[in-house]
């Protein structure tokens, strides 16, 4: 399982990396977490920048498959209209506070969105 610096986490079988954490993930399914539900886009073979890597962990192949209790499986097409809302939502919520925030004097860094 890799988790992304944009919030992206995949999951496949780890067949090669480097020295700068270079990683090439085989059989790879993205999992999107929205509200209580959850989608797996296959992806296949996916080649990540080691700096784009957040974390990097092995999953137990006998609790591979459970689900935390509380996420439902759900269709692709529902959970993605479902995280673009919610990114909108956050988007206009981070705007509001950066601009309280610039009436104080402090200004964040350019492109910080991005990392949502």
């Amino acid at each position: 399982m890799v988790a992304l610096r944009d919030g992206r986490k995949l999951i496949g079988v780890l067949r090669s990396w480097d020295q700068f954490a270079n990683l090439v993930l085989q059989d790879t399914v993205e999992r999107i977490f929205v509200q209580k539900y959850y989608a797996d886009i296959p992806r296949g073979i996916f080649i990540v920048r080691g700096e784009n890597v957040l974390l990097l962990g092995e999953i137990d192949l006998d609790l591979d498959d459970v689900i935390p209790e509380p996420y439902e499986e759900a269709p692709i097409e529902e959970v993605h209209a479902m995280q673009k809302v919610e990114i909108e939502g956050r988007k206009k919520k981070d705007k509001a506070k950066d601009k309280k925030l610039k009436n104080y004097g402090f200004e964040g860094e350019l492109g910080a969105e991005a990392i949502l």
